[in-house]
């Protein structure tokens, strides 16, 4: 099964070209319905990208991962996300036995101390719980975009997610962040307030800072290491480029 949707990838990259954003998703409800969902934590790219299904009322199932760990500005976002668009959003959490030995074993902020630490907090509170969110659905809608660090420069707009086993589908990740403000502000679209205060990355509260003028958009996440390549393990697993034909 996993095969045929991989191999039907090609096709979608075809059948998506030259399409706007409503217009690829809309697709891909038709096509694969009731196994589309689209992931949002919430920041500005997401609250876009939520705008755009909630507003059309195009038939994507929404989740978040609540870390435990989450700004009260985000939960505020949350909040205000569902009164202005009346549209369910479906919270998965990290499992509570895992959770609570890891803490027991490595201590609360363990994720200072190695990279180590860092990922196994995230796998616990991010990565298991994605996988059980994504499970059963063939499409993966994300708000990532090209210009937010280094290694998604090259990303492509469709690609086969080889671990998970899921088409994921970046349908604004051409958009500058300068466009992303401008269609929030024309669409009067909730977003998170730390965006205003220099947080353009927003993650766990002791995981994220605002960033510098000129500094790299993902500096703000675990600003402690070294890596250029911070990532929390939701987008670094095994993803093939999917060429057209």
């Amino acid at each position: 099964m996993s095969e045929n949707l991989k191999n039907s990838a090609t096709q979608i990259v075809d059948q998506l070209s030259g399409l706007n954003e409503v217009q690829a998703i809309t697709l891909l409800a038709e096509q694969f319905p009731g196994e589309v969902t689209f992931s949002t934590s919430f920041g500005l790219e997401d609250q876009a990208i939520a705008h755009l299904i909630f507003s059309n009322k195009l038939p994507i199932k929404v989740f978040t991962l609540d870390t435990g760990r989450m700004f009260p500005e985000t939960y505020s976002t949350w909040s205000r996300t569902i009164e202005r668009y009346q549209q369910k959003i479906t919270a998965y959490y990290p499992d509570a036995v895992s959770l609570q030995q890891f803490i027991e074993e490595k201590g609360p902020n363990s994720f200072y101390e190695s990279v180590e630490n860092r990922k196994g907090c995230c796998y616990i509170r991010k990565v298991e719980p994605l996988q059980r969110a994504l499970k059963g659905n063939k499409i993966w809608i994300t708000g990532i975009r090209s210009e937010q660090s280094n290694n998604r420069h090259d990303m492509p707009r469709v690609e086969w997610d080889e671990t998970n086993q899921i088409i994921k589908f970046h349908p604004i990740l051409d958009w500058t962040w300068g466009q992303v403000h401008q269609f929030v502000s024309k669409n009067n679209i909730p977003y998170n307030p730390l965006h205003d205060k220099g947080f353009v990355s927003i993650g766990c509260v002791p995981c994220t800072r605002a960033i510098q003028p000129g500094e790299d958009f993902r500096a703000g996440r675990w600003w402690w290491e070294d890596s250029s390549k911070k990532e929390c393990g939701l987008h670094v697993h095994e993803e093939i480029k999917i060429e057209s034909n």
